[in-house]
């Protein structure tokens, strides 16, 4: 599945005409773009409707998105392994 920003790339339509039709402020939208700001589940509801696709869908790449950076920003080596008994 596509990004928002990929997705956008592809519309004829203005970011502030995207926000309109979501209804979301332009600052919001742009706030997701810039990645300032995560997808809620309550604008993934309306992505969804938008432009397809599932909200479960939406949330899901916005977690692994999530994911990607806490495992670059997330200093885990003094954490050790713990192995089964």
């Amino acid at each position: 599945m596509q990004s928002l920003a990929d997705i956008l790339q592809d519309i004829d339509k203005t970011k502030s005409e995207i926000a309109s039709l979501l209804g979301i402020s332009r600052q919001q939208l742009y706030d997701m773009l810039t990645e300032k700001k995560p997808v809620s589940a309550q604008v993934s509801v309306r992505i969804a409707k938008l432009f397809g696709g599932s909200p479960e869908s939406w949330l899901r790449m916005q977690a692994s998105h999530d994911a990607w950076q806490a495992e670059r920003a997330v200093d885990v080596s003094k954490i050790p392994t713990l192995q089964e008994a």
